[in-house]
């Protein structure tokens, strides 16, 4: 993957190249700077080396400025062009800024004003040479799962989905909502041996328990009021696949005894029939109820509890895996853009370190909303705090809770503390709780590294 860094300057005044490329040599040092003197030597060193920011001259002979633009542009649409011309109007800006510039100064140049657009522009390349690498990432670590991030509790995740999809028992999948359920389930039905079958989902709250019956066992023609042929229900439907009874435990008692039959026999009874047909479903369930507590009040069955939890998966809530905020927010916004057909936006590092420090109490499901709006509500490429706010006043969010909540210096020091515990623990699972070995990989000395651990009270032992 390419890093965009360095600045290219071209002018046909040597002079003011040269004399520009030590004004801002002077204020980055520790950037590659380059000076060219015409649009084709420019091109040339394009083509040799990666540049985060091009500040050229719009006035140069025989090839401008804005012809330039649009040949490095072409080959480099990451790269930030930043036009400058004595000549400077409103117009001539204008065409600059449709055909790709970033932005447009005029001579004399001022030396802030310049400071200011070149540091932006390689913060902008940077910002997109990140969410090109943070795409691959993706598509790396995602596969046909789609769970997206990294961190400890997700990777321990990703390895249990991984291990019940190699059965065929059934699985119950606790979690709050939001945290990704349904996602897990057909994760599940991905790797599993059915991936090429069916796989079916029932929301079991939205449907009338009078009509639930029908939808999952199905009915014959005159078996009630409205019933004027005979239908399938999700069972046969779904035979050889799998079966998601999502939210099940808000179905009623009549329900689960007849879904306990089902589980045991292996074969189901459509409503108004005398007839039972055999059915071969591998039945996933998701909960975000505490069913033990609702079997000590009697409203679910002890033995269907039992039917369903022969294999058990607990998401964790966003709250424990804010590490991996930053990249789930960075994929909605993504998705978000490609779902509106509008051109790629980026977000900022102060943003996500500030949406790092919220609660979430929706889980994945909210953020992925905020994104939403997020993308919808701001038209600018470059999505930073001040966008945060706003899509946080809109959301009707009181702004001296805003002020409260995660001022910057804690929303920096909550973030820093969620990656040293993130890193410390991965280093321990690659390290199968070895610090000396960990102090190692981490370039950290054995010392440093134990208080690190002692900090944080974490027990390498847990990681053998």
């Amino acid at each position: 993957m390419t890093t965009f860094t360095g600045i290219l300057l071209v002018d046909d005044e040597k002079d003011f190249a040269t004399g520009m490329a030590r004004l801002l040599k002077r204020k980055y040092p520790n950037e590659h700077i380059v000076a060219a003197y015409s649009g084709a030597e420019a091109l040339l060193l394009l083509e040799k080396e990666s540049f985060g920011v091009m500040v050229t001259d719009l006035n140069m002979p025989g090839m401008d400025g804005v012809d330039l633009l649009r040949q490095a542009k072409d080959a480099h649409p990451d790269l930030s062009v930043v036009i400058i011309t004595a000549y400077g109007t409103v117009e001539t800006a204008v065409d600059a800024l449709k055909v790709g510039a970033y932005d447009f100064l005029t001579k004399p140049v001022d030396p802030e004003n310049l400071f200011r657009v070149v540091k932006r522009g390689l913060e902008r390349s940077r910002l997109l040479g990140e969410n090109a690498l943070l795409q691959d990432t993706l598509a790396r670590m995602t596969g046909p799962s789609e769970l997206v991030g990294d961190s400890l509790p997700l990777r321990r995740l990703k390895d249990r989905v991984a291990a019940v999809a190699g059965s065929d028992y059934t699985v119950l999948i606790r979690g709050e909502s939001g945290t990704g359920k349904e996602l897990v389930a057909r994760s599940i039905h991905q790797l599993s041996a059915r991936r090429k079958k069916t796989m079916l989902t029932v929301n079991c709250p939205a449907i009338p328990d009078q009509l639930l019956e029908s939808e999952l066992f199905g009915h014959v023609k005159g078996a009630f009021t409205g019933a004027n042929r005979d239908r399938k229900g999700l069972f046969v439907s779904a035979n050889g696949g799998t079966l998601l009874l999502d939210e099940i435990g808000d179905i009623s008692s009549a329900i689960q005894a007849k879904l306990l039959r089902a589980l045991q026999e292996g074969e189901i009874r459509p409503v108004g029939s005398s007839k039972t047909i055999p059915v071969d479903v591998r039945i996933l369930a998701s909960t975000n109820q505490p069913l033990e507590d609702k079997i000590k009040d009697n409203s679910f069955r002890e033995d269907l509890y039992y039917r369903l939890n022969v294999l058990s998966l607990s998401l964790p809530p966003l709250r424990e895996r804010c590490g991996d905020i930053a990249m789930l927010a960075r994929h909605f916004l993504v998705i978000s853009c490609k779902e509106m057909e509008v051109k790629p936006k980026v977000i900022s590092p102060d943003a996500v370190a500030y949406l790092s420090t919220k609660k979430w109490p929706g889980n994945v499901r909210e953020l992925q909303n905020f994104i939403r709006r997020l993308a919808v509500f701001s038209s600018s490429e470059f999505l930073e705090l001040p966008h945060i706010r706003l899509i946080e006043g809109l959301d009707g969010i009181p702004e001296e809770e805003n002020e409260s909540m995660a001022p910057y210096k804690n929303a920096k020091e909550k973030v820093v503390a969620d990656f040293t515990r993130a890193y410390i623990e991965e280093l321990l699972t690659k390290a199968h709780g070895n610090v000396s070995e960990s102090a190692r990989l981490s370039g950290l000395s054995r010392v440093a590294l134990q208080k690190i651990i002692k900090r944080l009270a974490i027990d390498a032992g847990d990681f053998k």
